[in-house]
C-alpha cells in the first residue's frame, strides 16, 4: 500500500471515529415552570448556572410560563410534539397531562429521593395513583389568615378561632377607610382556593364519595358558601376581579385588615412596613361543629414528559442536585416564606433557615409550616384520588358556584345544587 493510500485510510478512519463523537453534544433539557416573577426566575437561573457548569454533559434550560395559559398550552404542546422535557405541576394539573399520554412514572426516582431525604408522606400521596407516582414533589403551599397585630389590638379584636368570632372580628375591623377582610370572587384559581378553605372548615372537604360519585351538594358545603357570603360583604368592591396579587396589594396598603393567602411576607416587607413584630398569621377559623382548623395545601411537583432514557437520566441528575439540602433551601427561597419544604432534610437545611428573609420572619414561617400539616386539596382527600377533579379544577367550578352566591345573590343551596350539576357534566365529558 502506498504512503498516499495509507494516509487516505487513516483519514477515513479518523472521520469515522471522530465524526460521531463530534456530533454528540450535551444532553439538553427544557423545563417549564409557572414561577414568573423576575426574582424567582433569577434564583432558578442561579441554580441552573451552577448545575450546568458542574455538568458539562448536560444543559438544563428554563422557560417560564403562566398558570392562566398552561392548562391549554401544555396539552397543545404535547399534541404538537414540542412539549418540554419537564413540566412543573400541582396535583389536579397532572391528570390533564396524563390524559394526553405524556407523563412518565417516576416511582423508582421518588423512592431513591425518599431514602436520601425523607419525603413527608403527604407530599407523595397526591401524585400516587393507578399504581405509579406521577411527579417528583418539590414544595408545599398552604393558606393562612394574615393580619396586623396592631390593627387588631386597636380595634379590640382577638385573633378568631371560630366562625362566630371571625364574623364579629371582620365587622368590627370594617371602617370608613378599611375593609375587615379581602376575599376574591373572580372565576379564578385563587377563588377556588379560598372557597375550598371555607369548605374544609365547614366539614365539607370531601367533594367525592368513595365510589367516585360527587357529594358536593350537601349541608356542610351550603353552610360554607353561606358563610363566605356573610364575610364577603366586608370585602372591597373590586374583589370580583382579584387574583393573588390584588389581595396582597390590598393588605399591603392597609385597605384590607386581613386576607387569606399563602404568604404576604415579600409584599409586606418590600411594599409595607416590613415590621416582623406586627405581622400576624394564624390558622383559618372553623365552624363550631368542626374540631380543628384546616386549609387548602398544594404540593407542587415536577412531571417528566420525555421518554428518552438519556434525557430522563439527565433530569434525575438535575433533580438530585436540586434536592440536596445545600441547594434545596436556596431553591425554596426563590420566594422566601412561600414555598415550604417537603423533605425532612430540607426542613432542617441551613440553606433554608439562614436566608435573611426567613430569619426575619421565622415565627411566621413556623406558623405556616404548622398550618400546612392540616392541609388538604379537593379531589385528593380521605385516602382516595380522583383524577377527574382536573376537569372541575380546570373550569374553576368552585369559583363559578361561589360567584352565583356572592355576585348573583343566588340562594346558597340552589347554587351548590347547580354547582354539582356542572361538575357532573364536566367529569362526564
Amino acid at each position: 500500500m502506498s504512503k498516499i493510500a495509507r494516509l487516505l485510510l487513516i483519514a477515513v478512519f479518523l472521520t469515522v471515529a471522530i465524526g460521531p463523537v463530534a456530533a454528540q453534544g450535551p444532553v439538553e433539557i427544557v423545563f417549564w415552570h409557572m414561577e414568573q416573577p423576575p426574582h424567582r426566575v433569577a434564583r432558578v437561573q442561579e441554580l441552573l448556572d451552577e448545575f450546568n457548569a458542574a455538568h458539562p454533559d448536560i444543559v438544563v434550560r428554563q422557560e417560564p410560563q403562566n398558570w392562566g395559559e398552561i392548562y391549554t398550552k401544555a396539552p397543545a404542546a404535547v399534541a404538537a410534539g414540542n412539549a418540554p422535557d419537564m413540566l412543573f405541576a400541582i396535583p389536579d394539573f397532572t391528570p390533564i397531562i396524563r390524559a394526553v399520554g405524556a407523563v412518565q412514572p417516576v416511582d423508582d426516582f421518588v423512592a431513591e429521593m425518599n431514602e436520601a431525604h425523607g419525603f413527608f408522606p403527604a407530599a407523595i400521596e397526591p401524585y400516587s395513583y393507578e399504581d405509579h407516582v406521577w411527579a417528583v414533589p418539590l414544595w408545599n403551599m398552604a393558606h393562612s389568615l394574615w393580619y396586623r397585630k396592631s390593627v387588631f389590638a386597636e380595634a379590640g379584636v382577638e385573633p378568631p378561632t371560630t366562625w362566630d368570632e371571625w364574623l364579629a372580628a371582620v365587622q368590627t375591623l370594617t371602617t370608613d377607610t378599611q375593609y375587615g377582610i379581602g376575599l376574591p370572587a373572580n372565576r379564578h384559581l385563587y377563588t377556588d382556593q379560598t372557597t375550598y378553605d371555607f369548605m374544609i372548615n365547614a366539614g365539607a372537604s370531601e367533594i367525592y364519595n368513595p365510589d367516585g360519585t360527587l357529594r358536593f351538594n350537601n349541608e356542610a358545603t351550603v353552610a360554607a358558601f353561606d358563610f363566605y357570603k356573610q364575610l364577603y360583604q366586608y370585602s372591597p368592591p373590586d374583589s370580583p376581579n382579584w387574583t393573588w396579587g390584588e389581595a396582597e396589594a390590598c393588605f399591603a396598603s392597609r385597605t384590607c385588615a386581613s386576607i387569606l393567602q399563602f404568604t404576604v411576607i415579600t409584599t409586606y416587607d418590600t411594599q409595607a412596613e416590613g415590621d416582623p413584630e406586627d405581622l400576624g398569621v394564624m390558622a383559618i377559623p372553623h365552624a363550631a361543629d368542626v374540631e380543628q382548623s384546616g386549609t387548602i395545601a398544594y404540593v407542587n411537583g415536577v412531571m417528566v414528559l420525555t421518554d428518552d432514557p438519556a434525557k430522563q437520566e439527565a433530569i434525575y441528575t438535575f433533580l438530585r442536585f436540586l434536592l440536596e439540602p445545600e441547594n434545596y433551601g436556596r431553591f425554596l427561597n426563590m420566594e422566601p416564606g412561600l414555598f415550604l419544604p417537603v423533605t425532612e432534610s430540607g426542613s432542617q437545611a441551613a440553606s433554608y433557615w439562614e436566608d435573611p428573609m426567613v430569619v426575619k420572619y421565622k415565627s411566621q414561617i413556623e406558623v405556616m409550616l404548622e398550618n400546612s400539616r392540616n392541609g388538604m386539596l379537593f379531589g385528593f382527600t380521605g385516602g382516595n384520588i380522583f383524577p377527574s377533579i382536573a376537569q372541575i379544577s380546570a373550569q374553576n367550578l368552585l369559583a363559578q358556584t361561589l360567584q352565583k352566591v356572592v355576585i348573583d345573590n343566588m340562594d346558597p343551596a340552589e347554587a351548590v345544587a347547580e354547582g354539582q350539576a356542572l361538575m357532573e357534566e364536566a367529569i362526564e365529558d
